[in-house]
């Protein structure tokens, strides 16, 4: 198995012989010395190398843990692409000319021949701790975050103090030394997915974007190769889950930094596996080492105070300044305008998921404006948009502004309702763990899958739909998961996940297993999942079908919509785990509100119809007006004859909240006199004064009702109805608002000169008079109040926040949304806090250190959202930010994060 991959002096050797064949291309020098006396290896490439310190790098490093191979595999594979490419690929050469990389194939060099000659599974150093014991984990020995510890056995034993190991102090020279790093990126396996660095202050930070999007769109890259779609994953407070990380150092020296996890195990099957893991990687590596100088000194200015301007059902306008304002988190009171920032447009992206890739493919603007309008949206669905400035001439682009959030009004028939369950109604059911499986309702996770601890795994979520109207009609519904861990699926390509609806009638206790197991599905949502597929750290939806939704309605009865979701059931030979864990929200070490499993549902009503005859009616002519006689067409002169038909809107509820979702106008010809050659017939809305011919002739047309009908189709089929369109519709509204009749006009046209040619129609009197048939729904249109006196103080070392409810009926709950970078202007516009009754909340999820705003909207049961109350908060008291350590769920998971 292992007899493909190169050992340490493989890799020296390698690059030796590159450096020696490309001289201008590649520099190749140790920083630093082992414990063993082996040399730390750093390659540089770059087009003229001897330059190379004075552009924007990337610093790659890889092999940190002994055993995942990967990193080096990857780095002699990349160096070797950069030669065969050069100078024959233009994107490898304008990688090479504009940035350099900074490359340690292997940071642990003495673990990882130990790994390859001893032992496998090896992943720490070889320092002799003194007692027996052996290694220190390199990656817990970085100085951010350290935690000292004395269990030198331990294979996450961090070393006696943060950078007492000649590799890291290696790498800490090489990187105080060199401004110029931009990005760093750390090779591991496994996981297939991204881990980028964070504060743990757990805000949204300026660079956070940048972070997201970078690995996003390297995500793309690997996807273009295999189809293998990474995750992205940040990690969540209260926990710490790492200390001493280099990625953290990396960051907090200022340098977008990010772990990558690459494949589901450290030493795979070369020819396979490892192979096809190198392959996804390297344009994805490519990617990321073009892209450095945007984060450099030579790039225009992040723009600032993206943010938005208005938002509609199917439309959001979005504003932002020319230059950035680091007032709120540096003091500055003037920020100049750099000379990169000259000559410059914007690009804008949108997404319908955050942490998604900014590329070509979702580009929908390019501007030299500060506002857009994006059009043509759909109603009650979340957009997420981003915004960078490039520079005309050298196309080097900014930093990305921080990302908007937004969700497009719903339309005037529509409601929307988000479901989560309560903590006894999510759990997973374990095959091997049926004495404890209520123990798993409502606590951290959801594990689903199979592994030979705990067996099949099926997760388990029941919906209360008892807030849900009856006759609600389903018009968009989605899923939603939030995978926290693929670790746990350790064999690629093997397996899919799928989400079933069971029928609640069939299980008398969601929390037994063999119920779960044996009931069989009403229906199973979408495409299953497979494994390469499932990715970690970004959420997962299901969208229902029309065939789903139709049974979301079904259930509306029962009260309850119960979901399976299960994953593979067996395991090859020789394999223990095919294991995804999801996020609950719920627990003590569940993210909160924000990772909740989530269903979210539009909806619209049944209609009320009532069928209008019509009050009065009238035949206008020049010479001559007969009431309740309808007629129109040309008189003896040619002159248009005109009928008017008036209906009564006050049998309409009379709550003036209405949504009319459909309306038409029937009438039925009699007579055709006179009529030789072809006619049509409109039919329009009129407001008029009086009824004289002079006023109806002259009158300011509002709407036309449907299309014209002809004479020959009145011939054929004597009753015709005429559909009131969306804006016809909405001025009958405003007339049943205003408590106005309704005015039809009926108008002949004709291509020829026509004269005593009529339509008589049916008039007031028997079963064939007009009608006006209207379907509507009784909602709000108009937002609540907004909440008052809002304020905000430190309490216990949190936020805590204040505000004055509206005394309304209709009053259902407050919103409560922070954003550190400008003040929420809708409710998804940033982290949500709090929803609910309350007149009060707590910012327990963010740092009471930072400067940020908060907002506060009211809102009904459509719902509609308040415009919000806003406020700044910052102090100047600095509050001990307290992190709980990671506890884990089971002993499967103990050991992973033990690094066993």
């Amino acid at each position: 198995m292992k007899k493909q991959y190169l050992s340490y002096q493989d890799t020296i050797d390698f690059l030796a012989q590159a450096m020696e064949k490309h001289p201008n291309l590649i520099r190749l020098e140790s920083i630093g010395e082992t414990h063993e006396g082996r040399p730390i290896m750093m390659v540089t490439v770059s087009q003229d190398v001897a330059y190379a310190d004075l552009k924007p790098a990337l610093l790659y490093t890889g092999t940190i843990h002994a055993r995942e191979w990967i990193g080096i595999e990857l780095a002699v594979n990349f160096v070797q692409y950069l030669l065969d490419n050069y100078p024959s690929n233009p994107d490898v050469v304008e990688a090479l000319t504009r940035n350099t990389l900074y490359m340690v194939p292997c940071l642990n060099p003495d673990g990882f021949e130990y790994s390859r000659q001893h032992f496998s599974f090896w992943r720490k150093n070889r320092r002799d701790n003194g007692d027996g014991t052996f290694g220190v984990d390199l990656n817990r020995n970085f100085g951010i975050n350290f935690k000292r510890t004395t269990n030198t056995q331990s294979n996450i034993y961090g070393g006696p103090a943060a950078f007492s190991e000649p590799e890291t102090s290696a790498i800490k020279g090489f990187v105080e030394s060199h401004s110029n790093i931009r990005i760093a990126l750390d090779y591991h396996s496994q996981g297939n997915v991204f881990f980028p660095a964070h504060k743990f202050n757990h805000e949204a930070e300026i660079e956070g974007t940048d972070l997201n999007i970078m690995c996003a769109n390297m995500a793309n890259e690997i996807y273009k190769v295999t189809k293998r779609q990474y995750g992205i994953h940040r990690g969540k407070p209260p926990a710490n889950l790492i200390h001493g990380s280099g990625r953290e150092y990396y960051y907090d020296r200022g340098i977008l930094s990010s772990v990558v996890e690459v494949g589901s195990r450290n030493i795979p099957d070369y020819l396979i596996n490892m192979s096809q893991s190198v392959d996804e990687n390297i344009p994805a590596l490519l990617y990321a080492l073009s892209t450095a100088i945007n984060y450099s000194d030579l790039a225009p200015k992040r723009p600032d105070n993206f943010t938005i301007k208005e938002v509609s059902s199917n439309q959001v306008v979005l504003s932002w300044d020319d230059i950035t304002d680091d007032r709120l988190h540096e003091g500055n009171s003037n920020v100049p305008l750099s000379n990169n920032d000259e000559g410059c447009y914007y690009q804008i992206y949108r997404s319908e998921s955050p942490k998604y890739q900014c590329t070509r493919e979702n580009l929908i603007a390019i501007t030299s404006q500060n506002e857009y309008t994006d059009k043509q949206l759909k109603s009650g669905h979340r957009y997420f948009y981003n915004l960078r400035k490039v520079n005309r001439i050298s196309r080097i682009k900014s930093p990305f502004a921080p990302e908007v959030k937004i969700k497009t009004s719903l339309e005037k028939d529509e409601f929307a309702f988000t479901l989560f369950p309560n903590p006894e109604q999510i759990g997973y059911v374990g095959e091997l763990t049926q004495a404890n499986n209520r123990e798993h309702f409502g606590y951290n996770s959801l594990f689903i899958g199979v592994n030979k601890t705990k067996g099949v795994c099926y997760g388990v979520i029941d919906f209360n739909l008892d807030r849900l109207p009856d006759d609600a009609i389903i018009k968009d519904a989605v899923f939603s998961l939030y995978p926290m861990n693929r670790v746990g699926a350790k064999i690629e390509n093997y397996g899919e996940w799928s989400v079933s609806i069971l029928n609640p009638d069939d299980i008398c206790d969601i929390t037994n297993f063999d119920e779960i197991r044996s009931a069989t599905p009403l229906q199973t949502l979408g495409n299953a999942i497979d494994s390469d597929q499932l990715t970690q750290g970004i959420w997962k939806d299901w969208r229902f079908s029309a065939l789903e939704k139709r049974l979301i309605e079904e259930q509306l009865v029962k009260g309850r919509l119960l979901l399976r979701i299960q994953g593979p059931d067996t395991l090859p030979l020789c394999n223990d785990s095919q294991m995804m864990q999801f996020d609950i929200g719920y627990g003590r070490f569940g993210g909160g509100i924000h990772y909740r499993p989530t269903l979210d549902l539009i909806y619209t009503r049944k209609p009320y119809q009532v069928a209008l005859s019509a009050t009065d009616c009238h035949t206008i002519e020049q010479e001559a007006h007969y009431p309740a006689e309808l007629r129109s067409g040309f008189d003896y002169q040619g002159e248009t004859v005109f009928g008017q038909v008036g209906f009564s809107l006050s049998c309409i509820s009379n709550n003036t909240d209405i949504a009319i979702t459909q309306a038409y106008f029937e009438i039925e010809s009699g007579s055709l006199v006179g009529v030789e050659q072809p006619m049509r017939f409109t039919v329009e809305m009129a407001e008029l004064d009086s009824l004289d011919y002079y006023s109806v002739k002259h009158r300011e047309k509002i709407e036309f009702i449907g299309y014209e009908v002809s004479s020959e189709d009145l011939a054929k089929a004597p009753r015709q109805r005429f559909m009131f369109d969306s804006s016809a519709r909405q001025y009958l509204e405003q007339l049943h608002a205003d408590g106005k009749h309704v005015t039809l006009i009926i108008r002949a046209t004709s291509a020829s000169r026509q004269r005593e040619a009529i339509i008589d129609w049916h008039g007031l009197e028997g079963e064939h008079r007009p009608q006006l048939v209207i379907d509507y729904i009784q909602r709000r249109h108009q937002a609540l109040d907004v909440p008052q006196n809002l304020e905000a103080q430190l309490q216990d070392g949190a936020v805590k926040l204040t505000w004055d409810n509206p005394d309304h009926p209709d009053f259902v709950g407050a919103y409560v949304v922070r954003n550190s970078f400008h003040p929420p202007r809708t409710p998804l516009d940033g982290v949500k806090l709090y929803a609910g009754k309350d007149s009060y909340t707590f910012d327990r999820f963010g740092n009471a250190n930072i400067p940020k705003y908060y907002s506060v909207f009211s809102y009904d049961n459509v719902p509609n959202y308040s415009v919000p109350a806003m406020i700044k908060f910052s102090t100047d008291e600095v509050t001990p930010i307290v992190c709980d350590e990671f506890e884990p769920q089971d002993e499967a998971e103990k050991r992973y994060r033990d690094g066993d």
